[in-house]
């Protein structure tokens, strides 16, 4: 399986399925360590009805406690389904709410493939965004 991206509007708002998520704190990336699994970059299943900028909002508070932030879509991408990728500047985290997140951590570089929940995605959705800010 491979990830493509493509321009935001070439993908119907409808197809959009998941949010994912890069995010600094601090001059630092932020990875999740989610209970069961491995780390991973925020992000999650849109839900019904929700706007997809929504949906990464949401996850992105519900994966790392972020109250206060700026976040900007990056592009669509495409493993199996559509999901729409976002680059958020986080200013202030409280505390972790309830979820299936067990942890926040912070990292200069994305972790190893074998620590990674998604070792086959992450590192591409990472490295687009990385790219477009060293572009910036």
């Amino acid at each position: 399986m491979s990830v493509e991206f493509f321009e935001i509007a070439e993908v119907p708002d409808s197809a959009f399925k998941y949010a994912v998520i890069v995010s600094r704190y601090k001059d630092k990336w932020i990875f999740c360590k989610n209970r069961n699994r491995k780390w991973e970059l925020p992000g999650g299943h849109r839900e019904e009805g929700e706007a997809i900028i929504d949906t990464a909002r949401r996850e992105l508070f519900e994966e790392t406690g972020a109250l206060e932030f700026e976040i900007e879509p990056v592009c669509a991408y495409r493993i199996t389904n559509f999901g729409l990728l976002c680059f958020a500047k986080i200013k202030e985290l409280g505390s972790l709410p309830e979820s299936e997140i067990e942890r926040i951590d912070f990292f200069e570089e994305i972790p190893n493939q074998d620590e990674l929940s998604f070792p086959l995605f992450h590192p591409w959705h990472f490295e687009k965004v990385k790219a477009l800010l060293s572009a910036e």
